[in-house]
């Protein structure tokens, strides 16, 4: 299976985890809760740049435990409801970058043009734009 990118703005994710806005865990030893945390964090960066869940073209997940896997689908299931779901990978590691973690997830999204907007100052993103 493959997924043709669209025109539009490359959205290179770095490795969302489950943290909030002052990087507190949140759902300790909870893969489900952990996941969701993921995707919001996924979707406040979707959003400050004028994404949507459905701009994303693959999704690399990294997990601890083959018995979590059910859950993070589930999970991402939920989230991913569009017509043309992003390609995906899932990879079972021995660790993440914190003890505490238990899934990771490396999305790229494609922002068609005409709803890209680059992210304002007091945001917390980063945005590089290659000439």
């Amino acid at each position: 299976m493959g997924l043709v990118q669209p025109r539009g703005h490359v959205i290179q994710f770095t490795g969302q985890v489950a943290w909030d806005a002052a990087e507190r865990i949140v759902g300790k030893g909870d893969v489900r809760r952990q996941t969701e945390q993921c995707f919001d964090n996924i979707g406040h960066v979707l959003e400050a740049v004028g994404g949507i869940f459905d701009d994303l073209v693959s999704v690399t997940t990294y997990f601890l435990d083959r018995e979590h896997l059910a859950q993070i689908q589930s999970v991402r299931a939920g989230y991913l409801t569009g017509p043309n779901p992003p390609v995906s990978t899932s990879v079972m590691v021995a660790g993440l970058g914190h003890a505490d973690f238990l899934v990771e997830l490396t999305p790229v999204a494609v922002i068609p043009p005409e709803r890209f907007v680059l992210p304002s100052q007091n945001t917390h993103l980063s945005v590089n734009e290659l000439p």
